[in-house]
């Protein structure tokens, strides 16, 4: 019995092994192995019989004229987003901690950037953006005479990245709250009515008792989302396609690939992408789960 009960967990467990392996493990490992050889749309049909380069492909990727511009970006969109997001969700968390009537309505609103489908919030923003009078936001800053002409909110250098950094804010914001919130009602409220009897006002209390009793969820926030939004690319590959200064890492990987067509020098910057958020990892094992 107790045999047959154990091929009969292995034959349950076989059909996920097989689609693991088959979409996470053999890609990985295929990476690498064509990050280390010569293939283009030349040799494409004998991808497995491609001229082995080495380490060539590094070189050429490292040494291109955009690599060093998209790793600028990707470190400023990366921080400046994460950053945005940690702050926001602190700052949603902190009112929807507070007692007040509609309270579960606001909270499920609050989700709705986050639950929403990626694609249909993106065309909303570009829409909300468009360059012409037909923009809601160029429309009404020149009915307000703010500005004398639209505006192409998407398509300037600088201003383009800001944008996509407030999106990436914005959109990502409730899984911050979320996170914080729960920590927020795990706090012990008499910490709380002890210093009010000292006479703490509300600043000194956030300060002394709040942030202190958030560090823990706030540092795991900050590098889960500074992780995933370092390898982001659908989010900015929608809204500006990585023009106009929004070049990162991930999008430098799709243009290398599926532009250029140089699938190993693309396969050696998605390499050099997972060693930077190794990194990142082994940072988030030291210090916040402290392995």
């Amino acid at each position: 019995m107790a045999q047959s009960e154990e091929r009969l967990a292995y034959l349950l467990v076989a059909p996920t092994f097989l689609i693991v392996v088959g979409l996470v493990v053999f890609p990985a490992f295929f990476n690498v192995w064509i990050s280390t050889h010569r293939i283009g749309l030349d040799n494409l049909n004998e991808v497995f019989r491609a001229p082995f380069v080495g380490l060539d492909n590094y070189g050429r990727a490292v040494r291109d004229y955009a690599f060093l511009d998209a790793l600028k970006t990707t470190l400023l969109y990366s921080f400046s987003a994460t950053a945005v997001t940690t702050l926001a969700g602190l700052a949603v968390g902190l009112l929807l901690n507070n007692s007040f009537r509609g309270r579960g309505a606001a909270r499920a609103l609050f989700l709705i950037p986050y639950v929403a489908p990626l694609i249909s919030v993106a065309y909303v923003w570009k829409w909300l953006l468009d360059p012409t009078v037909r923009g809601v936001l160029n429309w009404i800053l020149l009915r307000l005479g703010l500005i004398a002409q639209p505006v192409s909110w998407l398509g300037t250098g600088g201003l383009a990245l800001s944008i996509v950094i407030l999106f990436e804010g914005w959109r990502y914001c409730p899984f911050a709250m979320l996170m914080i919130l729960a920590q927020l009602q795990a706090i012990d409220t008499t910490l709380y009515e002890a210093a009010a009897v000292d006479g703490a006002s509300a600043p000194r209390r956030f300060w002394s008792i709040t942030l202190p009793e958030l560090r823990v969820v706030l540092g795991t926030v900050f590098l889960i989302r500074l992780m995933w939004t370092f390898n982001k690319f659908d989010d900015i590959f929608l809204l500006t396609g990585g023009g106009f200064g929004t070049r990162v890492l991930p999008i430098l990987t799709y243009e290398f690939s599926f532009r250029l067509f140089d699938f190993g020098e693309g396969s050696a910057t998605a390499m050099i992408l997972v060693l930077i958020l190794s990194g990142f990892m082994v940072v988030y094992i030291r210090k916040v789960l402290r392995w």
